[in-house]
């Protein structure tokens, strides 16, 4: 019994030995990790670095450059109506749509049987009129001569009557002779009145001839203008469009022959923003004469014009926003009303500007600007226009500075960068024809383009290498 209490007691003890060495192992663990943590632990991380192209700004002079569309219009044009109802019977070789006619040209004529007889029958009425007032001419003439007789007659008539009247106050004479010439007096005055009125009705007679021959003179006129009316003929160089006559048809008054064109007078119709519209206005309110390209591409062929902004549009249409301008074409070969074109407008020049990729602002309006030992900066800037996918911007804060040219969300102010530099990025690649094509295709669809920059680019394109960020500027300008 007694080696059972002790057996069981050693067996206590050596439990309790090891749980007192277990809890001091623990004590001795915590100790040294807690020291461990307060020396720092593991070694510190490495900073991450992001490469990022940069390029130099560098203010100058830009001419920003608005891109549109527009739709070519006629600013002379003519419709060609039948002035009076008949039957064609003759028409001009070029009476065809499309056809290209002179000023002047006879396009056609009508049946002028009808015409011609009215102006004869006019003419001869204007004969039997030119007759009556040759009449009334002389029968005036003759009144006035009896008038005149009639007038020396009383004189005679008055001074026989005097005389009577004399002869009788002194005896010499009768009472009847003084009364026969009174008669006679009278008579003279009757007959003097009724010269008169013959006058008077010979003028009348007259002025009504005179008047006859104007009315008549008139209606030849008009019979000359209808005879003149039966051929129609172009008022001005142009082509024609639309052409409904042909030779032994039927036309009513007012009918649409067709519709003359001036090809070398158009128009090309732009709609632009209000924003647009608004930085091409001048100080007095008014728009100003900028240049004006229009370039339409069918599909390899490209037709350009050049000109200048004109005028704009006085109201808008219902359902229409923004603005209309209207600027005139000069010389446009090819072009046709309908057309619809790129159009580029070249504001003036500003000054201490320079051009970035839209994609180096970020959406607080700042780029990110290198610094000391190669970390970031946030420069906020002040856009003044937007063309394509670049952006025309204040480069007064940013003159000789270098930038990132896409900003990134692993981008930001005071991270560190590796920048790679215009120079950094030289070389060459060799492109196959398929390629080629394709780019040379998107530089000459690139409205924004000046004419000196497509050449320039066209040329590199023709090279057997071209540097590779010729061909990522290409790509990214049409959105590759």
């Amino acid at each position: 019994m007694r080696f059972y209490r002790q057996s069981l007691l050693g067996l206590f003890l050596a439990a309790l030995t090891l749980g007192l060495l277990t809890l001091g192992a623990l004590q001795i663990v915590g100790a040294v990790r807690e020291r461990g943590a307060e020396e720092g632990g593991a070694p510190p991380a490495d900073e991450r670095v992001a490469s990022v192209r940069v390029m130099t700004v560098s203010a100058g002079e830009v001419a920003p450059v608005i891109t549109a569309y527009g739709e070519i219009r006629a600013r002379r044009s003519l419709e060609i109506r039948s002035p009076r109802a008949g039957r064609v019977v003759w028409t001009a070789q070029e009476l065809s749509t499309g056809g290209r006619v002179s000023a002047g040209t006879p396009l056609l004529r009508l049946d002028q049987a009808e015409a011609r007889a009215a102006l004869d029958l006019a003419m001869a009425d204007l004969g039997s009129r030119t007759a009556d007032r040759d009449n009334a001419l002389g029968t005036l003439a003759l009144a006035r001569d009896e008038l005149a007789a009639a007038e020396e007659q009383l004189a005679l008539r008055v001074a026989a009557t005097t005389r009577q009247t004399d002869l009788r106050s002194r005896d010499a004479g009768s009472a009847t002779a003084v009364e026969d010439a009174q008669l006679a007096e009278s008579s003279a005055r009757q007959s003097l009145l009724a010269a008169r009125q013959s006058l008077l009705s010979a003028e009348a007679q007259s002025a009504e001839a005179e008047a006859a021959i104007l009315r008549q003179t008139i209606t030849v006129d008009e019979a000359r203008r209808a005879l003149a009316e039966t051929e129609i003929r172009a008022d001005f160089a142009g082509i024609l469009d639309g052409v409904t006559a042909v030779e032994g048809g039927l036309v009513s008054a007012n009918d649409l022959i067709a519709t003359l064109i001036d090809p070398d007078a158009l128009d090309v119709w732009i709609r632009l923003s209000t924003g647009q519209f608004a930085e091409l206005l001048g100080d007095a309110g008014t728009l100003r004469p900028v240049p004006v390209r229009a370039v339409l591409d069918s599909g390899g062929t490209v037709l350009s014009a050049s000109g200048t902004l004109a005028r704009a549009g006085a109201a808008l249409g219902e359902g229409e926003s923004g603005r209309l301008v209207i600027a005139t074409l000069e010389a446009a070969p090819g072009f046709r009303p309908g057309d619809f074109v790129a159009v580029t407008l070249t504001e003036p020049p500003l000054a201490g500007v320079a051009i970035l990729p839209g994609v180096a602002i970020g959406t607080d309006g700042a780029v990110l600007a290198l610094i000391a030992d190669d970390r970031l900066e946030a420069v906020p800037l002040t856009i003044l226009r937007r063309q394509g996918n670049d952006v025309i911007v204040d480069a007064t804060a940013l003159d000789g500075r270098e930038i990132v040219t896409a900003r990134t969300a692993q981008t930001g102010a005071g991270v560190k960068v590796r920048p790679i530099r215009p120079d950094d990025q030289a070389g060459a690649k060799a492109l196959d024809d398929r390629e080629r094509a394709r780019l040379m295709a998107l530089v000459k669809a690139d409205a924004g383009l000046t004419e000196a920059d497509r050449s320039a680019l066209l040329a590199q394109l023709t090279a057997p290498s071209v540097p590779v960020d010729v061909v990522a500027r290409i790509n990214a300008r049409a959105g590759g």
